[in-house]
């Protein structure tokens, strides 16, 4: 079945960069629509960005001009580019895989934004 592992998450100040990754495994990549979510302490998980089969994205209205979504086909591998980030980015980010409505989850990367 699919299989998802995220990583690259980690503590940074406030204004800096980083990059997770997600890699699938267990079916083929190209056929599904990959997402971001994240989850803040006492919130609920909330959507960040989706890159769709076809190549098209989307990201959150929190995000947009700051994180960017990317996959790599030959890489089996998603991607979420953070920029300026901000304390309240602060969160468990988790990878998600769906097709035709049957999702699958990673077992998220923290990423802690803080001086």
């Amino acid at each position: 079945q699919v299989q998802l592992v995220e990583s690259g998450g980690g503590l940074v100040q406030p204004g800096g960069s980083l990059r997770l990754s997600c890699v699938f495994s267990g079916g083929i990549f190209s056929i599904y629509n990959m997402a971001w979510y994240r989850q803040a302490p006492g919130k609920q998980r909330e959507w960040v960005a989706i890159i769709f089969s076809g190549g098209s994205t989307n990201v959150a209205a929190s995000v947009k001009g700051r994180f960017t979504i990317s996959r790599d086909s030959a890489k089996n591998t998603v991607y979420l580019q953070m920029n300026s980030l901000k304390p309240e980015d602060t969160a468990v980010y988790y990878c998600n895989a769906d097709r035709l409505g049957v999702s699958t989850w990673g077992q998220g990367t923290q990423v802690t934004v803080s001086s």
